[in-house]
């Protein structure tokens, strides 16, 4: 796996749905089932890409991380303004800040590969810690997280420690 490119992001506004869960119930497939079907009802849409959303605890140690950790899981896309929002969604600011983004590159199935990587290699490794802000994944319109092909980006809040 490459090094990670780090930035600063700017706040962002999002329209989408939330659920809470835990990887052991993980309801991902449902939220994005729903979601998708009512994605032509969001305006102001800044591009195509899809945002894969998960808040934790502030006080989250994920050195404590099990299967059955709550939290908060959204889909959603980027918006210029929060002026229409549909029925049953709801709108989410992205603080913005400093994030390692990472490409993960392969199906869903490979995905905790790519997770030990970052969080059991790269990060104890590197002069970041984890920051108390949303972590995200951005895939683009044609995603399908059952092609060996498929990449989508990996955004991992950071500070420097």
């Amino acid at each position: 796996m490459e090094q990670p490119k780090i930035i600063d992001r700017k706040p962002s506004k999002l329209i989408g749905m939330k659920i809470i869960t835990s990887l052991s119930e993980n309801k991902t497939f449902e939220l994005w089932y729903g979601f998708k079907k009512r994605i032509k009802e969001i305006e102001n849409r800044t591009d195509a890409n899809f945002y894969s959303v998960q808040i934790f605890d502030k006080n989250q140690d994920f050195e404590t991380f099990t299967p059955t950790t709550i939290f908060e899981k959204w889909a959603a896309v980027e918006v210029e303004d929060f002026e229409n929002i549909p029925d049953g969604m709801e709108k989410l600011h992205l603080k913005g800040g400093k994030y390692a983004i990472f490409i993960h590159k392969g199906t869903h199935a490979m995905y905790p590969k790519t997770q030990q990587f970052i969080f059991g290699f790269w990060l104890p490794n590197s002069e970041y810690e984890l920051d108390a802000r949303e972590h995200f994944e951005i895939s683009g319109a044609d995603y399908n997280p059952n092609d060996e092909n498929a990449e989508e980006e990996i955004w991992i809040p950071i500070k420097n420690k």
